[in-house]
């Protein structure tokens, strides 16, 4: 069995640029990091900036658990116009005057797309159908049926609306929004199902990611910043956050008494208090160790992932 790294990591927050994968991302960090073992909690398109949560080392075995956190961003919605992508990098493929669009049926349109949706992702996404890409098949020249699946949009709010003409002179509106969502929300999926509502079709333009879970765009920094940290003889070297630290954040909290620690980092299924709230709860030891990452499976602790 392959021996784990005793490396303890920990998390980078990256504001993202425009352009790159997250992979590129990924693959910049594995330079800066020196080190293979490196991931990230949840993909950006390369449009998109903003918050991206990689984890490095042991921390990677948080990365499944953070992508399900709510997620918030801020973009612009095109009304008037369609594209392949659903976003502003795919071809257009309709055009329709969007001026004098009246401000209550955008606000209609937005609720209607908010709370608890059944939504089907954009044809151009890394949504696996059998087995296969759906990005793959629509370039392979496939039709694509993506099944709708279910998602909260917990927040979507218009803040501005303004009409404009698009580069081939088409009447256009813009929309600046925000939206806090759950965890497999397509924001680009939003703006063509809002635009579609309305009957003048619609895209995304820009969106920037400006938390995952707790962790927000003020914690992010550049990669010019990381790798000026890391260049940097007399800093600290990269800013890591470590795995405790980024664990008490984003999970509740269980402090263990002494004597079930050991059991606990064993394997054994000791009894766990009930918490508020879904999802894994974080284990600590009385001197602050995180221990590990459990659920609660009838009034008993299962590990998730153990870092002690």
């Amino acid at each position: 069995m392959k021996r784990e790294s005793n490396k303890p990591g920990g998390l980078v927050i990256v504001d993202k640029p425009s352009g790159f994968t997250s992979h590129d991302v990924v693959a910049k960090m594995r330079g800066m990091a020196r080190t293979r073992r490196v991931g990230h909690a949840g993909t950006l398109d390369p449009m998109a900036t903003g918050v991206l949560v990689l984890g490095i080392e042991r921390a990677t075995k948080l990365l499944g658990h953070l992508a399900l956190t709510e997620k918030e961003y801020v973009g612009t919605i095109r009304l008037g116009q369609t594209t392949i992508t659903d976003d502003a990098e795919g071809e257009i493929t309709a055009s329709k005057a969007a001026h004098g669009l009246a401000r209550a049926d955008i606000d209609a349109g937005v609720a209607a797309l908010s709370g608890a949706i059944m939504q089907i992702p954009s044809k151009v996404s890394a949504i696996k159908i059998n087995g296969k890409r759906s990005y793959s098949r629509v370039r392979d020249g496939e039709e694509v049926e993506i099944p709708a699946r279910p998602v909260t949009v917990s927040s979507f709010v218009l803040h501005s609306a303004h009409e404009t003409e698009a580069e081939d002179g088409t009447p256009v509106t813009d929309l600046l929004v925000s939206v806090v969502c759950s965890s497999g929300t397509y924001i680009r999926a939003l703006a063509r199902d809002l635009g579609a509502g309305l009957g003048v079709g619609g895209h995304l333009t820009a969106l920037r990611r400006t938390r995952v879970g707790p962790y927000k765009l003020d914690q992010a920094r550049t990669l010019e910043q990381l790798q000026a940290a890391v260049d940097d003889p007399e800093g600290g070297g990269l800013p890591v956050m470590p795995i405790g630290e980024a664990a008490a954040a984003a999970f509740t909290r269980w402090d263990v008494a002494e004597p079930q620690v050991r059991l606990l980092l064993n394997g054994a299924r000791i009894p766990m208090p009930l918490f508020d709230g879904d999802g894994p709860v974080a284990a600590f030891g009385p001197d602050g160790t995180f221990l590990a990452l459990v659920e609660n499976q009838g009034g008993k602790a299962k590990s998730l992932a153990v870092f002690a």
